[in-house]
């Protein structure tokens, strides 16, 4: 898979990217990353990319041309057949997810990262087929969200990460919460390893792991359970994690 990032900070998106887990991955190339600076695409002295908003107000708009032809370089040095191209902004859709692991699908995923007071609806329009947001709050430009969603898609493709198990487990692939891990020394603080993870019972150690699961998920963000209709065995394991835990507290 190629992901390309349309930037006017391209080094800040290459430097960050090199590290971790997308890193390798670029490195080992499972995953193709080039970016593309809409300077490079003006005609005049100054490569200027923004300009002024008609009907006045602060801040510059960056301009629709420069933006369009970096795209189509994009598309055209790729050559791929399936290809989105998504709009960063503190306006889009909140990314979950299921919105990342829809991208596996893709040959080639175009990123925009804004700057300024935002771009040229008309360049939304036409060429963005989905706009996306890292949440309800505005940072100063896309390059980090470009790059949440590079690390969010990446370690989703097969061979990424050392154990493919890694990703099936996380939080929220499967609309909960991941379950709580422990690792040596056994105990710590007076806290011991719970003995379900010492016993050597796969079995019993995988619906621990679910219960524990639903458990957090109903105390954490219990709203995450009201969009996903649970198993007659799931809705027994929450009921007596319930249980357990108000005789915690007694």
């Amino acid at each position: 898979m190629r992901f390309d990032v349309l930037t006017i900070f391209p080094q800040m998106v290459l430097d960050s990217a090199m590290n971790g887990v997308t890193g390798r991955a670029i490195k080992q190339g499972l995953v193709g990353l080039s970016v593309w600076d809409p300077r490079n695409y003006t005609s005049d002295r100054h490569r200027t990319v923004d300009d002024r908003p008609y009907g006045g107000g602060p801040g510059m708009v960056m301009k629709y041309q420069p933006l369009k032809d970096a795209i189509a370089s994009a598309k055209n040095s790729a050559g791929k057949e399936i290809v989105k191209v998504v709009y960063l902004s503190p306006q889009g859709k909140p990314i979950t997810q299921q919105m990342l692991n829809d991208c596996v699908a893709l040959d080639q995923l175009i990123l925009v990262a804004g700057r300024y007071e935002g771009i040229d609806e008309r360049f939304i329009e036409n060429e963005c087929q989905e706009e996306w947001s890292l949440g309800d709050f505005v940072i100063s430009g896309g390059e980090l969200a470009a790059l949440v969603v590079i690390d969010g898609v990446s370690r989703l493709l097969p061979g990424v990460l050392g154990d493919d198990e890694s990703a099936r487990q996380d939080s929220h692939v499967d609309g909960l919460l991941d379950c709580p891990h422990y690792t040596r020394p056994e105990v710590i603080a007076g806290q011991k390893v719970p003995d379900i993870l010492l016993s050597g019972n796969h079995k019993a150690i995988e619906q621990w792991r679910l219960q524990q699961s639903l458990g957090k998920t109903w105390l954490k963000r219990p709203g995450l359970l009201l969009d996903k209709e649970l198993t007659a065995q799931q809705q027994a394991l929450l009921e007596e994690f319930k249980i357990e835990l108000k005789y915690k507290k007694v």
